[in-house]
């Protein structure tokens, strides 16, 4: 009680014993709906397909669609990425993460010196896996969804056909990126498909619509084959690419096991490989419960902070060694979230200094623009969906006569064993690049359970960020008490072993916070990351909320 006295000196203490309660109370059988989204047309389409009686899978199929055509940046289908359901009480987990095509192979972006090339997995054609998008999709639907294909399909279609009214924010983007793409000469086509948007003025895409419409009508065999992926194998051989026919016929989603763990009296369901989310969350979680004072921490002060950040150097350097596509590479989950290593592995944390980065090794001994959205329906169904094409705008690259963009997702594969990526995430052997291989990933869709109940659901975009994002919102909401709107608006900070000391954060960090951090030696980098959109269940009661930050929107109906 006075760790949130201590965070909001202002709030009485009657609010406080009424906030505890939220996560106290016996869980309570939901009767609304909620939708937390990354913008007001995806908000809007999501919340129209429950109205009809969808539920929570049938409202994120319409959703991802529709952020393929209003939400450029990052949504797509032209990427990949996770959907974590939690339906009639059981859990599932679509991978429909990008691939490696067949001609893909270990040092693609190495030069005769093996030195890797600048920007060849960032820009262009030789940037982009195979995409996942529309077969995630498909899978979700065939397994779990009730309404019509071409029903959820429409929204978007419309969307892209008629247009929609570009948001300010959305015109900016557009600007700053067409700009970076000329001031560093790179030669992509983005600028001749987007540079006519404008800001509160209708944008429509009509080759991107017709490609909807073939996927509206054929289902993922109007991307997967025919006319649609003759353009795209077409396209992309003209300009020197690897990506083929083949390798878009053979690309499948896959369903598979959710982790799940035990934390704090709750369930915790979450993202297995080929993210790495999932583990980290859960070390972080459970470590942070080891390690932390008996008396508690204040939120977002020197000492928590500082606990955290140590923590964070164990798990990165867990997740450079041990973590990679499970298909490819044996995965000791269970080892890395076992509690006897997690005590080993924290052991030796010390609350007033830093650990020599250097020193950090994996413990076993044996081996930034996504997007994400939350669901829940009145059933008490939920979904947790991030979906990315890696870097803002992903490769630049439009395939042209289909009207979408290519992502970057092979620069999240490791180029060079100890050489960052541009998230300056490191890598080695688990996730070098192989042909048919998933690009190891930090997104996390995550969902907190409370007998049963959903208690939660939260996810970012924000490259390895992501991760932080995830286990602080739910330290917000388990450890603080917050609403939705305050997990998602409190200032977030992330470290990551490497670059050696520094920590990412949010503005609003106290002062004195600050000044201590860096007298202890950390190197404090303030820029915003993430953009958090979750659903709390309040006894029965749902609580929702999109970051201010960016042009997200929730409701609860």
């Amino acid at each position: 009680m006075n760790l949130f006295i201590s965070r909001s000196k202002l709030i009485a203490k009657s609010i406080l014993i009424l906030q505890l309660s939220v996560f106290s109370v016996t869980a309570e059988q939901i009767t609304q709906s909620a939708v937390a989204m990354p913008d007001a047309f995806s908000a809007q389409a999501a919340k129209s397909i429950l109205e009809q009686g969808g539920n929570a899978v049938d409202a994120a199929i319409t959703a991802q669609f529709v952020l393929a055509v209003t939400l450029p940046e990052a949504g797509n289908i032209g990427g990949g990425g996770f959907m974590l359901i939690h339906k009639d009480g059981q859990g599932d987990f679509i991978d429909y993460r990008e691939t490696a095509p067949n001609a893909a192979h270990r040092d693609m972006y190495l030069d005769e010196q093996d030195e890797v090339i600048a920007n060849k997995s960032i820009y262009g054609i030789h940037a982009s896996g195979v995409p996942g998008s529309v077969a995630g999709m498909w899978l979700a639907h065939k397994k779990h969804g009730t309404l019509a294909w071409k029903t959820l399909l429409q929204p978007a279609v419309t969307l892209a056909e008629q247009g929609f009214v570009v948001p300010p924010k959305l015109a900016q983007q557009i600007t700053q990126y067409i700009t970076e793409l000329k001031n560093n000469d790179i030669d992509v086509n983005f600028g001749d498909y987007f540079a006519t948007a404008t800001a509160n003025k209708v944008f429509k895409q009509p080759q991107l619509a017709t490609t909807l419409k073939r996927i509206r009508d054929e289902g993922q065999d109007g991307f997967y084959k025919g006319e649609t992926a003759n353009i795209i194998a077409k396209f992309i051989h003209q300009h020197g690419g690897i990506i083929n026919q083949d390798d878009l016929k053979n690309y499948t989603a896959k369903s598979r096991t959710p982790i799940t763990a035990n934390w704090n009296g709750y369930q915790v369901l979450t993202s297995p490989p080929p993210s790495s989310g999932g583990i980290a969350i859960l070390q972080w979680l459970k470590m942070y419960e080891l390690q932390k004072p008996s008396t508690g921490l204040v939120h977002n002060s020197t000492q928590y902070i500082h606990l955290l950040a140590e923590i964070g150097k164990r798990v990165f350097a867990d997740r450079a060694e041990y973590l990679g596509d499970p298909d490819f590479y044996t995965v000791p989950v269970n080892a890395l979230t076992n509690i006897d290593y997690l005590k080993k592995r924290s052991n030796d944390i010390s609350l007033t200094t830093i650990t020599s980065t250097e020193s950090i090794n994996p413990g076993l001994h044996e081996s930034e623009q996504t997007t994400h959205f939350s669901i829940v329906d009145k059933m008490g169904n939920a979904v947790a969906n991030t979906t990315t094409i890696n870097l803002p705008f992903g490769s630049g690259v439009v395939v042209e006569g289909a009207g979408f963009i290519l992502n970057n997702e092979m620069d999240d594969f490791s180029a060079k064993p100890g050489v960052m990526n541009v998230f300056g995430a490191i890598g080695g052997k688990a996730n070098e690049i192989q042909p048919h291989k998933r690009m190891l990933s930090s997104m996390t869709p995550t969902i907190l359970l409370k007998n049963n109940t959903v208690k939660m659901v939260t996810g970012s975009p924000g490259g390895t960020t992501i991760i932080s994002s995830v286990y602080e919102s739910i330290l917000n909401a388990v450890e603080f008490n917050m609403s939705a709107d305050e997990v998602v608006n409190s200032p977030r900070f992330h470290h990551q072993l490497w670059p050696k000391n520094v920590i990412r954060a949010h503005s609003g960090l106290e002062s004195s916070v600050k000044a201590q951090l860096i007298k202890m030696g950390y190197t404090l980098d303030e820029r915003h990351f993430g953009d958090m959109h979750v659903i709390i269940n309040n006894a029965g009661k749902l609580d929702a909320a999109s970051e201010k930050t960016g042009r997200g929107v929730s409701s609860v109906f």
